[in-house]
């Protein structure tokens, strides 16, 4: 058990205890002073808080605390009838009361106990039963309102759950406020009682069993129990008023004093210069004291004068907002709406759960792992996803743009799971069938009672976040070369100059621009080839960028410099099986290579174009037949205008050449290109 819960416990029966057993008198005296503090907190609590359900447990400390001054009371009790002395709290309210007049005290004390009994204690139990009933009465309404916006489609499952849990906590609330409304009213009748007994005991006890004058019993009596009676009944008359604050609060988006001080201070300020002219008006020519209404004006006024400044404060801050607005408007002011993000994920309202931190969506997690493995495996710092929900788009579709252009769009089942075969599975499942948005597999959306069993038949289950996390991961790759820019570029040089400052000084600008250096890196990044070696890229640049400044050529010379990284992301076992082409072809492209002032491009006829593609195709074929990964090798001259003649029918096919391969690796042919 924790502290706290313990401290309670102990407290709880220490107020059963303290019934039984008598309390020495400076044991009382904090023991009454903590009943004061206490009642005072849940004063204060009932004024600031702005949802009821905030202090859901209100109706339990209005018990404990009406246990807790009933023990007080029959203590006290025991101390004045016993010893006639129950402390310096007691003694001193009763004379602050009675201040030597024994009747005028006592009726003023009758009066405050009426008060607190007949007014505000009967107004809480009559506001809080009504509260109770009305409450009751209108949840069946409330419930079909939450179903209506469920079918709707307005809110989700989870959100109607959590407003049917509201509506619930209110209910019980107030039906717990209505009954614990009559502990205040039974603490207030027994406080009468009680002082009752007190005065009549007491003056018996003081004349027979300890012989003192009748005056004298009477006055000593009558004393102690006036102060018993206020510092039971101070601390009730707080609590009492506590529970019909929390009970005759409407709804509310702030606490009583903003609400108080809004709702009176926040009108027309010529209520105010009115309220104070008649104010003057009856202090100067009428007998009533003229200066405290004098004084009552002035202040009337001033708020008047206050509200009236704050007034002008709000419409000239709307007069700038309305003149901003008109800026937005014109022509010349659109120029903030032209910014494009460079990757946005769209969907639709049933997927914003995923997205949403609050309901339990990892999404936002998920993307922000994406871009750690982009930056390790390509060296690639991916701009910020931008998350947003599109109401044009089905419930449960999401799309992908890039630079403002959808890329790709995919649906997800939201409370479903993605069964994928990876091959292996002979036994089918229940599901409703589907294709694997980012690799194009055949797959089967299948609900959660399915999902331990397609695991153990050895099937690959994700839940929808990773389906659009990989679709997303997927895209990013394919597209890395389009989100590399040149401010970009200058991130990573700056980057890489602050451990090598050399190698950026000889490079930029001297040889090569930043926009060279871009679609370097661009071409490396559309055939998946990392970048993060930004070290040995700069330093090839630099050898190489004296020779040409044909960026193609310097992108086949990087490459070749970054041999051990491509044959490490290609080769296993030391051992490669490729596709070659033959010498004929090769010669044949190395023939159809033009020249120009903006750089060279493949220039064959068409004819020949497409029975190289057919042979490639042919051969690339019969390798993932048998499960091979189609790797084509050629010669370096040949390597970069084979790769973009087959990217007319694929982007996936692997182009290497001779000098990208380190040479302790076995090269093995299983197929040849040819015409």
């Amino acid at each position: 058990m924790k502290f706290g819960d313990l401290v309670v416990a102990i407290g709880i029966i220490a107020m059963v205890i303290i019934i039984i057993i008598p309390v020495p008198t400076w044991t009382l005296d904090i023991l009454l002073s903590l009943n004061i503090s206490l009642s005072l907190l849940l004063l204060l609590i009932s004024m600031y808080t702005k949802d009821v359900l905030e202090i859901s447990i209100f109706p339990s400390l209005l018990l404990i605390s009406t246990v807790y001054r009933l023990a007080l009371n029959i203590s006290t009790t025991r101390s004045i009838l016993k010893d006639g002395d129950a402390g310096r709290v007691i003694e001193t309210f009763g004379q602050f009361v009675i201040q030597g007049d024994i009747v005028v005290g006592f009726i003023v004390f009758l009066i405050i106990v009426i008060v607190q009994f007949i007014v505000i204690t009967k107004g809480a139990e009559r506001v809080a039963e009504v509260a109770a009933r009305f409450t009751l009465d209108a949840m069946p309404g409330k419930q079909m309102a939450i179903d209506a916006d469920l079918n709707s489609g307005l809110i989700t499952e989870e959100e109607a759950r959590d407003r049917r849990k509201k509506v619930q906590k209110y209910s019980d609330f107030y039906g717990a406020m209505d009954g614990a409304s009559k502990f205040v009213k039974g603490d207030a009748v027994a406080g009468l009682i009680i002082t009752f007994i007190n005065i009549g005991a007491g003056f018996i006890i003081g004349m027979v069993s300890k012989g003192m004058p009748f005056k004298e019993a009477l006055s000593k009596y009558t004393l102690l129990t006036v102060g018993d009676g206020l510092v039971s009944q101070i601390p009730a008359l707080l609590i009492s008023t506590s529970t019909g604050l929390v009970v005759t609060r409407a709804a509310s988006e702030s606490n009583l004093g903003q609400d108080l001080i809004n709702q009176l201070f926040g009108n027309d300020p010529k209520l105010m210069f009115v309220i104070g002219g008649v104010l003057i008006f009856l202090g100067v020519f009428t007998p009533l004291p003229t200066i405290a209404y004098i004084i009552l004006a002035a202040l009337f006024v001033f708020s008047g004068y206050s509200m009236k400044k704050e007034i002008k404060e709000v419409e000239e801050d709307e007069i700038v907002e309305e003149t901003e607005a008109d800026e937005l408007r014109k022509p010349e002011n659109v120029m903030s709406l032209l910014k494009i993000d460079d990757i946005e994920l769209e969907f639709g309202y049933g997927l914003i759960p995923l997205a949403d931190a609050n309901q339990g969506g990892d999404l936002l997690d998920r993307i922000v792992m994406i871009r750690r493995q982009i930056a390790m495996e390509l060296g690639l710092v991916v701009p910020i996803v931008r998350l947003r929900d599109n109401i044009q788009l089905n419930p449960n579709e999401y799309i992908v743009k890039i630079k403002g252009v959808e890329v790709t769009r995919g649906e997800v089942l939201f409370d479903h799971y993605l069964a994928m075969n990876p091959g292996m599975v002979d036994e089918e499942i229940e599901g409703i069938d589907t294709v694997e948005p980012a690799f194009g597999l055949p797959a089967k959306w299948i609900t959660d009672r399915e999902r331990e069993k397609a695991e153990v038949l050895g099937y690959t289950v994700v839940d929808p976040p990773s389906v659009i996390a990989t679709h997303l991961t997927e895209i990013i790759k394919e597209r890395a070369h389009e989100l590399i820019g040149r401010q970009d570029v200058k991130l990573l040089i700056d980057n890489v100059k602050e451990d090598y400052p050399a190698v950026v000084e000889e490079l930029v600008p001297k040889i090569l621009s930043i926009g060279d250096i871009q679609k370097i890196l661009s071409n490396l990044l559309r055939e998946q080839i990392s970048i993060r070696d930004m070290v040995t890229i700069l330093e090839t640049l630099a050898d190489y960028g004296t020779i040409t400044k044909d960026t193609d050529l310097l992108t086949e010379y990087v490459r070749q410099k970054l041999s051990g990284y491509i044959t490490n992301k290609y080769v296993m076992n030391s051992r490669i099986n490729v596709i070659t082409l033959d010498s004929e072809v090769e010669e044949l492209i190395m023939n159809s290579i033009s020249k120009n002032e903006t750089g060279s491009y493949l220039s064959m006829e068409p004819n020949t174009a497409q029975k190289v593609l057919s042979s490639t195709l042919k051969s690339v074929k019969n390798l993932t037949s048998i499960g091979e990964q189609p790797i084509i090798l050629t010669a370096p001259i040949v390597r970069l205008y084979f790769k973009r003649l087959t990217e007319q029918v694929t982007r996936d096919l692997v182009v290497l050449s001779y000098n990208e391969i380190e040479p302790s690796v076995e090269v093995q042919s299983l197929g040849m290109v040819n015409i």
